[in-house]
């Protein structure tokens, strides 16, 4: 498994440019990927790269950042991340767990929110 999957993951929720998002979203998932968190249950590059873009509006001037779990084994990675202000606290915390295939590319996310902010 590419030992940089987490930090091309990471990446592709930070890509502003829709262009570089789109790029991101084709190089690390496959055409058929699935994505599903408790905001989202998407398939395909468009779909993802939607998600991302909504999870930016959402939260603007907030980047997401490596949490402390990454684990991997077989065809199969978890690890979790942070979403907050460059350098401080984070207000969302997630879990997900992501399916390899054969090419290295991710095929599923299965995502979980363990912190979220309070509306």
């Amino acid at each position: 498994m590419d030992s940089t999957l987490v930090e091309r993951y990471i990446a592709a929720w930070n890509e502003t440019d829709a262009g570089a998002r789109a790029k991101a979203v084709a190089d690390l998932w496959t055409e058929d990927a699935t994505y599903t968190d408790p905001l989202a249950d998407v398939a395909g590059h468009a779909g993802i790269a939607a998600v991302i873009e909504g999870a930016q509006g959402m939260f603007p001037g907030l980047v997401f950042t490596p949490g402390v779990v990454h684990e991997a084994h077989h065809h199969i990675a978890r690890f979790t991340w942070h979403l907050g202000p460059a350098g401080g606290e984070p207000v969302a915390i997630g879990f997900d767990v992501v399916e390899v295939a054969e090419d290295g590319r991710i095929r599923k996310v299965l995502g979980f929110l363990d912190k979220v902010p309070i509306a």
